[in-house]
């Protein structure tokens, strides 16, 4: 699921291991998230093509830890606002495409899933796992961990949705995680826009807050 606790406004941390990590990690989400978009597109599969924007909001939230964390608020939070608006856009992509597809008959290819979803469930996996020592670390660490540890049980449901396409042999099982997939990354998004507008409005609010008592004063 698209991590919406993952802080792109923490400081810095000071460990070299940790960013190490982070680079990994980066590294293994973009990965993961071209391969899984174009099997996803190729398999008719809507749910890996949701899955797939998990591990995007996953890279641009590494992305942000590395390279803006130690940046101005401004600059932070207009980083914030672009990785909320490419998510949402890309779960709206997903939402909509997934209904269109409930209105046609076409079964994605089960197989494709369940081999993209096991190599998707490794990944995460083992993100989760090399963030483990981390769980306990600062906000910025626990709520990366969690991202990863949450995207893992994501993958479970993406196989479980094969599964479901095997057993049931129709789309409907694909179609369902997607829908609460794509749903959850939408409203992600949203969050993730919401409070960096916040963050920029915040200077301009305090500046008519403050100068109308300025003016009093005098």
């Amino acid at each position: 699921m698209v991590c919406n606790s993952c802080q792109s406004d923490a400081p810095p941390t000071p460990d070299p291991r940790w960013r190490r990590m982070l680079w990994i990690a980066l590294a293994i989400n973009l990965a993961m998230f071209a391969g899984e978009i174009v099997a996803g597109i190729a398999s008719g599969s809507r749910s890996l093509q949701a899955d797939a924007l998990d591990f995007l909001g996953d890279s641009a939230n590494y992305a942000i830890s590395l390279g803006v964390a130690g940046m101005a608020l401004g600059w932070r939070s207009r980083a914030a606002l672009l990785k909320g608006g490419t998510i949402l856009a890309f779960g709206l992509y997903v939402l909509i495409t997934t209904v269109l597809a409930a209105l046609g008959r076409g079964v994605p290819q089960a197989e494709t899933m369940g081999i993209v979803g096991v190599i998707a469930l490794i990944a995460n996996g083992s993100v989760a796992l090399m963030l483990y020592r981390y769980r306990s670390g600062d906000a910025n660490m626990r709520s990366v961990w969690i991202c990863s540890r949450n995207d893992a049980i994501g993958n479970l449901a993406v196989l479980l949705a094969a599964a479901g396409v095997v057993g049931t042999g129709t789309a409907w099982p694909d179609l369902a995680v997607a829908l609460i997939m794509a749903g959850l990354g939408v409203w992600g998004g949203l969050q993730i826009v919401s409070q960096a507008r916040k963050e920029l409005l915040e200077p301009v609010r305090r500046g008519l807050t403050v100068l109308p008592l300025v003016g009093r004063q005098r």
